[in-house]
């Protein structure tokens, strides 16, 4: 894979500081691994849908933080002794998945149903972030 150096833009564009760490961050190596499998799912213009496959986790075992614009969701297991496994393909491990969310991006729920966590987010966007059409003589603004 090949490593680009965002370090000369930096010089040249005001303000897209963060937009370059994301863009540094994800170019780096994922360290979370693959474990819980996802998805993200666009179910209109301003929702969205994480479903995480966390079998064997209760709901008392997993955790969902909002902090900023970022979604923290970690699934701690309690830990049985006594069991001797012969074979044990099923991952029963605890684990931390980070998800990177954009401007005005908020949790609205989670539910838990058949193994599958689903995370439901909204895109609210501010009415003065709105597009609004401005008159050309200045006089007045069109809402639109």
């Amino acid at each position: 894979m090949r490593n680009v150096d965002f370090s000369p833009l930096y010089r040249n564009a005001i303000g897209f500081d963060r937009l370059f760490n994301l863009m540094e961050a994800s170019n780096a190596k994922n360290t979370q691994g693959g474990y819980p499998p996802y998805n993200i799912e666009q179910q209109d213009e301003n929702n969205y849908r994480i479903t995480m496959a966390v079998a064997g986790f209760a709901e008392d075992q997993i955790d969902i933080t909002q902090k900023e614009n970022m979604l923290i969701v970690r699934g701690e297991r309690k830990a049985e002794e006594g069991k001797n496994y012969v074979y044990q393909g099923i991952a029963e491990r605890d684990f931390e998945r980070k998800f990177q969310l954009a401007d005005y991006v908020k949790v609205i729920g989670a539910t838990m149903e058949n193994g599958l966590l689903h995370v439901e987010l909204e895109r609210e966007i501010p009415d003065a972030m709105q597009p609004r059409k401005i008159a050309i003589n200045g006089k007045s603004i069109i809402e639109s």
